[in-house]
């Protein structure tokens, strides 16, 4: 075998490797089993959040499981055909072969990477909150695309997205946004987003000039019930008001619209797309999940950086640039990544950026790991 085919085949078996340790081998067959039998309860759904919670934890490792035996068997045959066309000089069978396993490289090494997403939310639903910056209406009609972008990426992925406050732009666009996503390891993907994101374009509203718009995204992991937030009600103000949807329809004719305040922190958080008690009842939820990502960032300061570029949406604090015009460029100001496909990342191409920048981090963890143990 080539030493450069050998050499592909020494990161596919490390892939496989991590995968296997991250997959947690030896008990992972009887967790599959005890998932199995928690679906097979009668009461199952009288608790729906429960349930699809469970269901998605048991698609993950139900997935997890097959992609690393699909990884394994399919690195055996084409060794096995490498083997095979050498012994009978055929020469066809080997290329393809070698191909096959170039390729397979990609594949584990992604698979590695989603192994790689098992920080203590990770697997969690996620909250993501896209707010205009500095531009004005140019900025608004930025947020708004780049809420297109977002529910295009959830989407693609089969995640579910659920609106839950929108603030419409006084001239086109929106002001803000929150959407909840729903899916396996949401978060765990968003959480590399959070930052302020540059656009620089030829403007779309008369001027024909080349314009630069901000606009802050923020991603927040979802609690559940195995993770407790303690809300003092005296920390907590409370208002009810009534809402419009984007472009001023769908006016509620009642105050059903909820804004909480937390008072300590200066956190605030609107829900005005259900009921009352429904809106009342995401704002809780919506402010334990901010609350527990201030823990968070507290916690990881050393080797988490996710967070740390804080302040207003503007110059000097943006984790990527959207270039439209002169050139097309979009370029993650962290990872260095970059790609000319402007309009495939705007509708909603995503997953290298988050792959880059989920690498990035492992290798930092793995650094500051080694430094604590010097």
């Amino acid at each position: 075998m080539r030493a450069e085919v050998q050499n592909n085949v020494d990161k596919i078996e490390k892939s496989l490797e991590l995968l296997k340790q991250r997959l947690g081998w030896e008990t992972a067959q009887h967790r599959l089993e005890e998932f199995n039998a928690r679906v097979e309860d009668p009461k199952l759904w009288d608790d729906p959040e429960a349930a699809q919670k469970l269901m998605r934890d048991r698609q993950g490792l139900v997935d997890a499981l097959e992609a690393y035996n699909s990884i394994r068997q399919e690195l055996k045959d084409q060794v096995e055909l490498i083997e095979l066309g050498e012994m009978e000089d055929d020469k066809e069978i080997v290329a393809d072969a070698e191909r096959a396993i170039g390729a397979l490289v990609e594949t584990a090494a992604k698979k590695e990477l989603e192994a790689l997403l098992n920080g203590e939310t990770d697997g969690n639903d996620a909250f993501l909150e896209i707010k205009a910056g500095a531009g004005g209406t140019e900025a608004c009609d930025w947020a708004q695309m780049l809420a297109r972008m977002y529910v295009r990426w959830a989407e693609k992925r089969g995640f579910e997205v659920e609106l839950q406050e929108e603030q419409a732009g006084a001239e086109a666009g929106i002001k803000s946004a929150t959407y909840q996503i729903k899916g396996s390891n949401a978060y765990g993907w968003l959480k590399s987003e959070s930052g302020t994101h540059r656009l620089v374009r030829i403007s779309p509203f008369g001027k024909g000039t080349r314009e630069t718009s901000f606009a802050a995204v923020g991603a927040y992991p979802v609690i559940d019930d195995n993770i407790e937030v303690v809300v003092n009600p005296a920390d907590i103000r409370i208002d009810t008001f009534r809402s419009s949807g984007a472009g001023g329809q769908h006016v509620n004719t009642t105050d059903s619209a909820v804004r909480i305040t937390h008072i300590p922190t200066g956190i605030v958080v609107t829900s005005s797309e259900k009921s009352q008690h429904q809106n009342r009842d995401m704002c809780m939820k919506a402010l334990k999940s901010r609350l527990y990502q201030l823990e968070l960032d507290r916690r990881n300061a050393e080797v988490n950086a996710l967070h740390e570029a804080k302040g207003d949406a503007g110059w000097g604090n943006q984790i990527r640039s959207y270039v439209l015009q002169p050139y097309q460029m979009v370029k993650d100001l962290r990872t260095q990544h970059e790609t000319a496909d402007t309009q495939g990342v705007l509708d909603g191409d995503l997953d290298p950026f988050m792959e880059a920048t989920l690498a990035m981090q492992v290798a930092g963890k793995s650094r500051a790991d080694a430094r604590a143990e010097d």
